[in-house]
C-alpha cells in the first residue's frame, strides 16, 4: 500500500432519524485508524457542509467520538451518534447483537440495534424557566409563547400548536446573536399523529434548521413526559425534510429511538 492510499480514510454519508434516503438529518461518519488533528476535522466538516461530521476511532472497549458542524465542535449530537452505529454495524466493525459504545464530550454513550431501529441512551438535559433573551421571541417571529425555558445548550420555546411549529419562518442573522447554541420551538400535537412536534434553529452554530436534532429531544422528552405524564412519546421535528423520533425517560436517561440508511460510500484522501 503506497503512503497516499495508507492516508484514506472511509466516509459515509447517512441519513439519520428515518427510513428513507433524502429525509431526515443528513450527517457524515469518517472512520479514523487514531486521533487526528483538531484543525483537520473542523476542515473536514467545513469541506461535507452538513450540519453534523461525525469521527471515531476505535478506544478501550468502544470509540472515541467527536462531532463537528461546519464551524464548530460540540458537545452532544443524537443524530450523527445514531449514523455512526448505524455505520459501525452495516460495515462489519460490529456484530448486530454487540453494543456500539461511545466515549464523547457528554461521557460514554451506548446504542443497540433493535428490530430495525437503533436506540440511543443519552442523558437527561433538563430546562429551567427562564426570561428570553432580548430579541428571542422577535427573532422567531413569535408573539406570545406559552413557555420559555433554558438549558445548559439551548433555549425551549413552547408555542400554542403544532401548526404554528411548522408556520416559523425565524430571522436568522437576529436569531444568530442570541447568546445560546440553539433554539427550540415545540408544541402538543393534538390533532396529529404524534405526541408531541418541534423545529430546531442553530445559526449561531453555522446551522439555520437542524432536520431532527437528537439532543433537543433530550431537553424536550422530560418536558412533555411532565406535562404529558407519560414516559414514552413519539415526536416529530417538523423541518422540510422531517423526522420521527421516539423517547422514553428513564429516570435521568432518555431513550432515543430512530433508523438510519446509507446514502453514500466513499474514501476520503
Amino acid at each position: 500500500m503506497g503512503k497516499e492510499d495508507a492516508m484514506e480514510k472511509p466516509l459515509y454519508h447517512v441519513d439519520a432519524f428515518t427510513n428513507q434516503r433524502f429525509g431526515g438529518n443528513p450527517a457524515a461518519v469518517c472512520l479514523l485508524e487514531e486521533p487526528a488533528e483538531e484543525s483537520w476535522m473542523q476542515a473536514v466538516a467545513a469541506e461535507m457542509n452538513l450540519s453534523e461530521t461525525a469521527f471515531l476511532f476505535r478506544e478501550n472497549d468502544g470509540f472515541r467520538l467527536r462531532w463537528f458542524t461546519p464551524t464548530v465542535e460540540v458537545e452532544l449530537c443524537g443524530h450523527a451518534t445514531l449514523a455512526s452505529a448505524h455505520v459501525l454495524w452495516e460495515a462489519g466493525y460490529l456484530w448486530a447483537e454487540e453494543e456500539a459504545r461511545f466515549y464523547t464530550l457528554s461521557g460514554v454513550l451506548t446504542a443497540h440495534l433493535q428490530e430495525g431501529w437503533i436506540e440511543l441512551n443519552f442523558p437527561a438535559i433538563l430546562a429551567e424557566a427562564a426570561d428570553p433573551a432580548p430579541e428571542l421571541l422577535r427573532a422567531l417571529g413569535i408573539r406570545e409563547a406559552r413557555h420559555v425555558g433554558r438549558n445548559k445548550f439551548d433555549y425551549l420555546v413552547e408555542v400554542g400548536s403544532a401548526a404554528e411549529v411548522r408556520a416559523l419562518q425565524p430571522d436568522y442573522p437576529l436569531l444568530g446573536k442570541i447568546p445560546a447554541r440553539g433554539v427550540m420551538v415545540t408544541a402538543r400535537d393534538e390533532e396529529g399523529d404524534y405526541d408531541f412536534v418541534s423545529r430546531f434553529f442553530g445559526p449561531a452554530a453555522g446551522i439555520d434548521e437542524d432536520p431532527v436534532t437528537g439532543s433537543a429531544h433530550c431537553c424536550l422528552a422530560p418536558y412533555w413526559a411532565a406535562k404529558l405524564d407519560k414516559h414514552e412519546m413519539t415526536a416529530f421535528q417538523a423541518s422540510p425534510r422531517g423526522g420521527t423520533v421516539r423517547v422514553e425517560v428513564a429516570g435521568d436517561r432518555v431513550l432515543m429511538r430512530g433508523q438510519a440508511v446509507t446514502v453514500l460510500r466513499g474514501m476520503l484522501l
